[in-house]
C-alpha cells in the first residue's frame, strides 16, 4: 500500500500534510503544485491512504487500505483528464485501449466536474471522509473551472486535491481556496536512485533526455518511451530544419500523419533542446512554444507545422 514514506525528496510536503493530518487540520483543498514525475501523483494516493484511515480502527484500517489498493474505495475520486469520442468520455488509456485517433490533448470536462458534485453530495460510507483527487488541473477551461468553484466553497465533509504545474496555471480564483503544497525538483542522487528503483537505470546515460527532465524522474522516463515511440527516420529529419519550402511541407505531412497532436506537444521539448544545442539561438526554441500554443488551441496540426518550418527552412 502507497504511505507518504515511499515519495522521495519532498519533505517539505510530506511534513506539511502529516501535520495537518496529525493536528486534525485538514483543509478543504489543497493544491499540489509542480512539475509532473517529482511525486505529486504518488504523494496524493500516500495522502488519500493517511487521511482516510485517521481515527478509525484497526480492522477498518485494513479494508481501506486494501480497497485503496484495488482503487475501488467508495469514498475515493480520481479524476484525470479525458478525451470525448461519440458522447463517452475515454482516459488516456481507455482511449489507447480502444484504438481512437486523438486530434486533441485531454482535457478535465464538465461532465467530470458535475460527477464530482453528484459524488459529494453524499456522506461518506466507509472513511471519516470522502477524497477527491483532480490530476492536470490545469487542463480544465473555463466553464468547468467555474463549476468546481462552487464545490470548493461548500465541499461538505471532503477534501478535494487538484495536481497541476503551478499556481500560475489555474484560475486565481480556483487557488485562493486551495492550501499551496510545493513540490519541487529532485537532486540528481535522487533521480539516480529512483530510474534505478524503476529499472530504467540505462537513463542515466543519456545526457540528453536528463537534461531535458530536469529533475524530473517520471519526465525522464516519458521522454524517453516518447522518443522510443517515434519513427526513427521521422526523428532523424526532425532534428535537421528543413532547407526549403518542398521540405518543410513534407515534413509537416509526415509528422503530422505518423503522429497524434497530444505526442507532437510531448516532442516539441526535446526539439527545443535539440535546436538550441545545434543553433545556440532562442528563435526555433520561442517559435516552438508558438507551436504549442497553438496545437492547445486545437488549430490543425498539420497547418501549424508547415507554418514553423516553412518560417524557419533555409
Amino acid at each position: 500500500m502507497i504511505s507518504l514514506d515511499q515519495v522521495i525528496g519532498q519533505q517539505q510536503a510530506i511534513t506539511l500534510l502529516r501535520r495537518a493530518i496529525a493536528t486534525d487540520q485538514i483543509a478543504p483543498a489543497y493544491l499540489f503544485a509542480g512539475t509532473a514525475g517529482i511525486g505529486r501523483s504518488l504523494a496524493a494516493r500516500g495522502f488519500s491512504t493517511e487521511l482516510m484511515t485517521q481515527g478509525v480502527d484497526s480492522e477498518a484500517q485494513r479494508l481501506i487500505r486494501y480497497k485503496l489498493h484495488k482503487n475501488n474505495h467508495p469514498d475515493l475520486l480520481w479524476v484525470e483528464p479525458t478525451y470525448q469520442h461519440q458522447g463517452k468520455l475515454y482516459t488516456p488509456a481507455q482511449a489507447s485501449e480502444a484504438g481512437l485517433k486523438r486530434k486533441a490533448p485531454p482535457q478535465i470536462r464538465i461532465e467530470q466536474i458535475r460527477q464530482i458534485s453528484s459524488f459529494l453530495a453524499r456522506p461518506a460510507l466507509e472513511a471519516p471522509r470522502c477524497l477527491v483527487v483532480i490530476e492536470e488541473a490545469q487542463t480544465m477551461a473555463e466553464a468547468p473551472a467555474n463549476a468546481l468553484l462552487k464545490t470548493l466553497e461548500e465541499p461538505g465533509n471532503a477534501t478535494l486535491v487538484l495536481l497541476a504545474p503551478s499556481a500560475d496555471s489555474i484560475l486565481p480564483t480556483l487557488v485562493s481556496r486551495c492550501q499551496k503544497i510545493p513540490f519541487y525538483r529532485l537532486s540528481q542522487e535522487n533521480v539516480a536512485h529512483i530510474l534505478t528503483e524503476k529499472g530504467y537505470q540505462h537513463i542515466l546515460d543519456d545526457e540528453t533526455i536528463l537534461a531535458i527532465a530536469q529533475g524530473s524522474p517520471g519526465e525522464a522516463i516519458a521522454i524517453y518511451e516518447l522518443l522510443g515511440n517515434v519513427p526513427q527516420d521521422l526523428l532523424g529529419k526532425l532534428k535537421k530544419m528543413p532547407t526549403n519550402p518542398l521540405q518543410s511541407l513534407t515534413l509537416a505531412k509526415e509528422l503530422t500523419a505518423a503522429l497524434e497532436t497530444e505526442v507532437q506537444m510531448r516532442l516539441i521539448d526535446y526539439l527545443q533542446y535539440h535546436y538550441w544545442q545545434l543553433t545556440g539561438q532562442r528563435d526555433a526554441i520561442e517559435k516552438l512554444e508558438e507551436v504549442r500554443k497553438y496545437l492547445r488551441r486545437y488549430v490543425q496540426p498539420r497547418l501549424v507545422w508547415e507554418t514553423f518550418f516553412l518560417g524557419n527552412c533555409s
